[in-house]
């Protein structure tokens, strides 16, 4: 039986441990990805900010799935305020296609609507068509290309 439930600082090393999961999934993405050292979220300031909620999927005492939302001031060209942007999405592979990426995605939309933010953004990179594919179920779009050049 899977329990979601809001990640607290006892789950900081394996956290920790799903960051770099996330990160070695990522690196085929990108080649600017560090070969070492990599970080991606200031977990502990995640689990701690009120503008922020840090969930966790367990399966027994393993953690199997992860996701935040957070709260963000929006660009001022658009018509709302705030945002929630949301990151730290995983799911260990033996749990993919279960359900578990909808489950905390769905909780976090609750949350955002519970403190009145109705605009939800991610990032995912745009030849992950696993990724895509779980977002445009819970009814993501595509809205905007990122582009980079190095030199």
């Amino acid at each position: 039986m899977l329990n979601l439930r809001e990640a607290n600082l006892n789950d900081l090393k394996n956290l920790l441990e799903l960051e770099q999961g996330v990160i070695e999934a990522e690196r085929p993405y990108n080649s600017a990805i560090k070969p070492e050292g990599a970080q991606y979220y200031d977990i502990e300031y995640l689990i701690s900010d009120e503008n922020s909620l840090l969930l966790v999927v367990e399966d027994g005492n393993a953690i199997v799935g992860t996701g935040y939302a957070q709260i963000r001031a929006s660009k001022s060209s658009l018509k709302h305020d705030f945002h929630s942007y949301l990151g730290f999405m995983y799911v260990a592979p033996d749990f993919r296609g279960q359900g578990v990426n909808k489950k905390v995605i769905d909780h976090l939309i609750s949350w955002s609507k519970s403190k009145e933010v109705n605009d939800l953004y991610l990032d995912v990179y745009f030849d992950n068509s696993a990724a895509i594919r779980a977002y445009e179920k819970v009814g993501f779009q595509s809205s905007l290309t990122e582009m980079r050049l190095s030199l």
